[in-house]
């Protein structure tokens, strides 16, 4: 029986000549173990595909890698996945081209799957409103601590790793707008709803609670961490403890949820494009307009279960 192209070919041992090329790896790039186990993973089943077709590995021709790659296809494999078994077989015949293994590299025009861009995942408003309110009954310094996390994190579209390091300095005038040092060291202004600017006087007021060394005093989120402050890790693990108490499933939230939920719900309340591009720090608008497509899948969604001439449309479908 053939073996199907994609499955695990860990048993599967490489020539000596072929590992020259991981040898390479190793000197020339510093690869880690992980890393070349997953080069040899991906050689060692283009090897098995090649030696169906009576094709030795070095000597491969372009139409059998096309063919191997079509089969990844037909097998089923994710284009992101097939993308890196091409890397690893370009960089392998490259080698050998360049080794003066062989006099050209069959893989030089190969054609990269397309990948398609995934849509950010996206809490809903009622969500959100449901993570606000678990949030807003902690009256304890870490409940009060969480609940400004959380509408830092809704109000703003901050960034985990911006929100955690925002140095004190930064709110201890009350402010009303927040000076953010995003990506490339660049400075924003991003605005505090009044639902923020609560939250944030309530956890001034027990912020010294989580003061516990030299130090720690510049940043707003201060904790026993190497660095000073909470982790990104810790802050994620603090919404997931949150979003069971809501009743949401944790999978659904993390920091950077809440921050394609602060875009998309903007927009879908007719903020324009510029100004989200703005407060989310994204350099190129490009990077926003994402969000003006998960805007439309979910009208297409909602289209698709709430239309009556849809519903009808389905209806005949099936009596059809």
């Amino acid at each position: 029986m053939a073996r199907r192209p994609g499955r695990k070919a860990a048993a599967v041992s490489l020539a000596p000549s072929h590992e020259a090329f991981l040898e390479m790896l190793v000197a020339e790039r510093g690869a880690s173990l992980n890393t070349l186990d997953a080069y040899r993973r991906d050689l060692c089943d283009l090897d098995a595909f090649l030696n169906g077709r009576g094709v030795r590995l070095p000597e491969a021709a372009a139409e059998d890698l096309r063919a191997y790659l079509s089969q990844l296809a037909e097998a089923g494999m994710a284009p992101r996945t097939t993308a890196r078994r091409l890397s690893s077989l370009r960089q392998y015949y490259h080698f050998l081209f360049t080794e003066g293994h062989r006099g050209d590299d069959p893989a030089l025009k190969l054609e990269s799957p397309r990948q398609g861009r995934s849509l950010p995942k996206v809490l809903e408003e009622q969500e959100v409103e449901r993570l606000l309110a678990a949030a807003q009954e902690g009256k304890t310094p870490e409940g009060l601590r969480l609940n400004l996390l959380l509408e830092l994190l809704y109000a703003t579209g901050l960034r985990i790793s911006e929100l955690i390091s925002l140095p004190y300095a930064a709110v201890a005038r009350d402010p009303q707008v927040l000076i953010v040092r995003g990506k490339g060291g660049r400075e924003r202004m991003v605005p505090l709803n009044e639902s923020a600017g609560e939250a944030l006087s309530a956890y001034k007021a027990v912020r010294g609670h989580f003061l516990r060394r030299p130090g720690q005093d510049r940043w707003l989120f201060p904790s026993r961490s190497a660095n000073g402050h909470l982790t990104r890790h810790r802050v994620g693990q603090l919404l997931k403890e949150l979003a069971v108490k809501a009743g949401i499933s944790p999978s659904k939230v993390s920091p950077h949820v809440l921050r394609h939920a602060f875009a998309s719900h903007l927009l879908a309340h007719g903020a324009d494009l510029r100004s989200v591009q703005q407060m989310l720090g994204h350099a190129d608008i490009s990077t926003t307009q994402i969000y003006t497509h998960v805007l439309d899948e979910r009208l297409r969604s909602l289209v698709r279960s709430h239309h009556p001439l849809a519903r009808a449309f389905k209806g005949e479908g099936q009596d059809g």
